[in-house]
């Protein structure tokens, strides 16, 4: 990285991409109960109580399930609430305590008679008795394997945390699309629309194509949104800007500008692609479409809630989603990065 760099500049990314947004109407309320539900375990510092307030995860939720009805909208924000508690909670881990709550997590999702009485066990617990209720045999399956990959990925990204080490660009690829949480965000599409796709579908090539294409739009833009924030705590290493500046030679606003010009490539790929899915019969047909259509909510919820709110950009995330302009924070001071909560 060039340490002169002091600001860069952000690729368009919502002018690339030809989907319009849209929001929950029951987001107030489904909102105040989710956050209400989460600050009732008392696992946060202050520090991180306010950055959960500034990040507005259920306005994420909101843009990327503008469909859902009241009863699953709120699961949503319960579960996004509960993954923005491990996030935080293993980002500054070492390899040895992330697996130990990675396996709370595991546990508490795959086994509904293990319960080590923590609070992030019951929260997730919770969360389980509330989703599998309604969600599907096929769906609730696919959405229990992902969980075990992205606790396992969360696990491997703390010990190359501790390590000091940066994957190349592949490798991390593939850690980046398990450890973003992305795919498990993805399987709550069927959940909410009240569908429940045959394996068979997962399976197709051209599907998968479409599939891995949203996927890793959500990574890379999170990535490069997200830098500041991550390189002034020190934590840059999980970031695809910072890997294709380790493995590629890049300067910083070089990384910057791949990011958006492969986004662009991944773009095209969502959208060309779809006129090329097989028929699986008219009532699975319909259940592909409403699931596509659903990635293109994450896809751009994500690219509006990513400037709505102060998670990643502070208080002039408006001005930056107009001007693209990221003026580089300094790195905090130890003091500043006040990391303990209470998960007993």
């Amino acid at each position: 990285m060039n340490h002169t760099t002091t600001q860069i500049l952000l690729p368009d990314l919502i002018s690339m991409l030809p989907l319009e947004g849209a929001t929950n109407p029951h987001y107030e309320k489904g909102a105040a109960e989710s956050r209400a539900w989460i600050n009732s375990y008392n696992v946060f510092t202050d520090r991180k109580r306010a950055f959960f307030v500034l990040g507005s995860n259920e306005l994420l939720v909101s843009h990327a399930y503008p469909y859902a009805g009241y009863d699953v909208f709120k699961i949503c924000c319960d579960f996004v609430n509960v993954l923005f508690v491990f996030d935080e909670l293993s980002d500054e881990q070492d390899g040895k305590d992330a697996l130990t709550l990675g396996n709370i997590f595991v546990n508490a999702m795959t086994d509904p008679l293990w319960n080590d009485q923590s609070k992030f066990s019951r929260m997730t617990k919770e969360f389980r008795s509330r989703y599998t209720k309604s969600a599907g045999p096929n769906t609730t399956a696919r959405f229990l394997k992902y969980w075990e990959s992205y606790c396992a990925a969360v696990i491997t990204e703390a010990e190359l945390r501790e390590k000091g080490q940066i994957l190349d660009v592949d490798s991390f690829m593939e850690l980046r699309r398990d450890n973003s949480a992305v795919r498990l965000c993805f399987g709550l599409i069927e959940f909410c629309f009240g569908t429940d796709l045959p394996d068979e579908v997962f399976e197709d090539p051209t599907f998968l194509k479409i599939y891995w294409a949203a996927v890793d739009l959500v990574c890379w833009a999170n990535d490069v949104y997200s830098y500041d924030m991550e390189q002034s705590k020190g934590i840059s290493g999980n970031n695809i800007v910072t890997v294709l500046m380790h493995d590629k030679n890049m300067d910083l606003q070089t990384a910057v500008d791949y990011v958006g010009t492969y986004s662009k490539e991944l773009v095209d790929r969502f959208i060309d692609l779809q006129a090329h899915l097989p028929s699986w019969g008219s009532a699975v047909d319909s259940q592909v479409a409403l699931f596509i259509k659903g990635l293109g909510y994450w896809i751009k919820g994500n690219l509006d809630w990513s400037f709505e709110t102060q998670r990643y950009f502070g208080p002039k995330h408006m001005e930056i989603k107009n001007t693209l302009l990221v003026t580089l924070r300094p790195l905090e001071c130890p003091e500043e990065t006040d990391s303990e909560s209470d998960t007993e």
